[in-house]
């Protein structure tokens, strides 16, 4: 049938599955947006109040969900505002297809009214860039668009459609999609056998668990590894759930805010296999001194992310879950009680604290852990908080701590929740911010108003900008520059003028009546945590240092003592 390129679009964007999409119209693309009113009772589109937090809300949606995220935006500075949404994207290896209108064919290159380069300008950050110029490669540029969004290691692809081609006719043909491989396995037995070898040759294993085991959804092979392995296991940020948080062999995470058990264990152990990491300089610290006694296995889809930063001395190319079930079946059941009790000496002596006397941050994340049952879906932003919700929040199952991390996106979190709320409404989505991230994309609690969205907002507010504020504490002699944030901002009432119901804690007594009257709500909720400026998150390893020298305020204070 002859059909438009708006038409088109849409008709392909059915053929995918999309039933959500995320963002902001501009006369470049006025056209679908014309036809995306016709489908509305097939299409859902959520109106953001910023192209960024369409590409956030995308993004959250997809991790939420396993789908691909969809966003829109117009050309020029609509395009644009997507940038950092992508790059996040890109960073976490999460599908995302986001779609923007350009100027007509005729008037690209002559800096017209609103024209920018976008597929230029994000093809560092995507799998690949479009620009589609001709109606009749608009189809198949969709479909392939979303095959490699979902293929392999995932990751953002961009499709820039000029304007005349959401107008001009040709015909179009409906497709099945077609269907994505499962990710190849390319170990063969030879290799599969030298990494069960290193497997049974080790007396102290440890299992580091990344961001690919998520992606893969491996937590049952990954539990069985531990459990044939006998082994510990620590994760990265983007690691958290696959190994459940509340499981014995659970020693936290690793690297700069990690434990100090999952940081000597590692640094001592013989083996480390690691499983979809990348090893992070936030995971690694040293790079000359992580894992220095040990041999190290690496799983991981992407051949590139072999001996990139760290030396491997194996390396098993493929889909976390398929490869570790392929060693389950070779290997046999380990043993290694003496490494078991060392580690858990260790746990017993370094647990993580905190300031039990006043309100803080994981204060309240452990409680609502409690109240929550463990089974809520956490975003957070970037900073302290990010932190503590990794260290705090015993996670039970991949895909629970929806979070930037290679980026490292303040801004991310709010959109994100908005976009894992539609796609798992049976789910409990709550976003842990700092203040100075809530002011970065706040706009977007009238997005959640708006659509009546029962995400609950929480604000840690210790009125500076945590993180670096904790940084030019501990290095940089308490020279807060441009750190201090306004003291005279009630987040309450700017989020009751959203119309969002808003509650304020200042002391502990209060934090469990107030988590239970926002968990019964029925739309948008804020609460606005009051901690001290001076709360910081604890261990901590100094950017350059090796992982074994984390240390905590009691450390600090004995050093501080001793000069």
């Amino acid at each position: 049938m002859i059909l438009n390129g708006s038409q088109i679009l849409v008709e392909c964007l059915k053929e995918q599955g999309v039933d959500t999409i995320f963002g902001y119209p501009g006369g470049a693309i006025l056209n679908l947006y014309d036809e995306l009113y016709r489908h509305s009772d097939e299409i859902k589109h959520i109106l953001t109040s910023h192209e960024q937090g369409a590409a956030h809300a995308a993004d959250g949606y997809a991790r939420a969900t396993g789908k691909v995220g969809v966003c829109l935006a117009t050309s020029g500075p609509g395009a644009t505002n997507l940038v950092t949404g992508i790059a996040t994207a890109y960073m976490d290896s999460v599908p995302l297809v986001a779609i923007t209108g350009n100027v007509g064919t005729s008037l690209l290159g002559k800096d017209s009214f609103q024209e920018v380069d976008i597929a230029g300008v994000t093809m560092p950050i995507t799998k690949y860039s479009f620009i589609v110029k001709d109606v009749n490669k608009l189809a198949d540029t969709v479909r392939r668009a979303f095959k490699i969004a979902r293929s392999g290691r995932p990751g953002p692809v961009l499709i820039d459609i000029t304007k005349d081609v959401t107008a001009n006719k040709c015909e179009y043909i409906a497709k099945e999609p077609e269907k994505v491989e499962a990710r190849e396995n390319k170990c063969d037995d030879k290799c599969l056998d030298a990494a069960v070898s290193m497997i049974e040759e080790s007396s102290e294993p440890v299992i580091l668990v990344g961001g690919g085991a998520t992606i893969s959804c491996a937590d049952k092979c990954v539990r069985e590894l531990a459990e044939k392995m006998d082994a510990p296991v620590c994760d990265s940020l983007m690691g958290k759930g696959v190994f459940p948080g509340t499981d014995p062999r659970y020693m936290g995470m690793i690297g700069m805010h990690g434990t100090k058990t999952a940081n000597r264990a590692v640094t001592e152990c013989d083996l480390l296999v690691v499983l979809g990491a990348r090893f992070s300089d936030r995971v690694t610290g040293n790079t000359k001194t992580f894992a220095k006694n040990a041999k190290i296995l690496q799983i991981d889809i992407d051949p590139a992310e072999v001996n990139k930063n760290v030396k491997v001395d194996n390396f098993l190319e493929g889909d976390v879950k398929e490869v570790v079930s392929a060693i389950l079946r070779k290997l046999s059941k380990q043993n290694h009680s003496e490494w078991i009790k060392k580690v858990e000496d260790f746990k017993a002596k370094n647990p993580l604290v905190y300031h039990e006397d006043q309100m803080t941050g994981p204060y309240f994340i452990e409680e609502l852990y409690k109240l929550t049952e463990g089974d809520a879906i956490i975003t957070t932003e970037v900073g302290q908080h990010q932190m503590w919700a990794a260290q705090f929040y015993r996670y039970k199952k991949s895909h629970q701590l929806l979070t930037s991390g290679g980026l490292g996106t303040m801004g991310y979190g709010l959109g994100a929740s908005i976009g894992a709320k539609l796609g798992c409404p049976d789910k409990r989505i709550i976003n842990l911010a700092g203040d100075g991230c809530l002011r970065m994309n706040m706009n977007e609690l009238a997005t959640a108003s708006h659509y009546n969205v029962p995400i609950i907002e929480v604000v840690f507010d210790n009125q500076v900008l945590g993180m670096v504020h904790q940084w030019q504490t501990l290095f940089y002699g308490k020279r807060y520059s441009q750190t201090l944030l306004p003291k005279n901002i009630d987040y309450c009432k700017l989020a009751e003028a959203m119309n969002v119901k808003a509650f304020r804690i200042t002391k502990k007594e209060e934090t469990d009546d107030i988590i239970k009257q926002a968990l019964a709500c029925d739309g948008p909720v804020l609460i606005d945590v009051m901690i001290d400026e001076n709360e910081n998150v604890w261990p901590m390893v100094p950017a350059g240092a090796s992982i074994e020298d984390a240390f905590n305020e009691e450390d600090l204070k004995k050093r501080e003592n001793e000069l």
